[in-house]
């Protein structure tokens, strides 16, 4: 935002752009979708130990209740994330439906400009929120 002041030019898409870019935002879904995959390799492999003998049948059943435990609370987290980016999307999208039909009611109408400034504010501020 200060690049301007400083000489430098470009907008504040740029400076976007340049964030997200050297400062990638992690993918928690991504990682809890390994973190899955990961747990039910070992759930398998306590079951294949448990039934050859290399493991006492009692606590290895007992370990594997807990390591499902553990899965089922990790597939909801996914499920809470991808529930609540749908949810996201589907607000921005309504509200981008609800701006442009605002936009084109007020059209040449002097309210126009401050009606524009609004809702690029109010649109900023959804997007930052999560």
């Amino acid at each position: 935002m200060f690049a301007r002041f400083l000489g430098y030019a470009g907008s504040i898409a740029d400076c976007n752009a340049w964030v997200e870019l050297n400062h990638p935002k992690p993918d928690h879904r991504k990682k809890l979708l390994y973190e899955i995959n990961a747990m039910q390799d070992d759930i398998a492999k306590l079951r294949a130990d448990v039934e050859t003998g290399l493991v006492k049948r009692d606590a290895g059943v007992a370990r594997i209740a807990q390591m499902q435990r553990e899965l089922r609370g990790t597939i909801a987290q996914v499920e809470e994330f991808t529930n609540n980016r749908d949810r996201k999307g589907l607000l921005m999208a309504g509200a981008d439906r609800a701006i442009r039909e605002l936009m084109m009611i007020f059209k040449d109408d002097p309210i126009e400009i401050p009606l524009e400034e609004a809702t690029m504010s109010v649109w900023a501020k959804m997007q930052l929120e999560e």
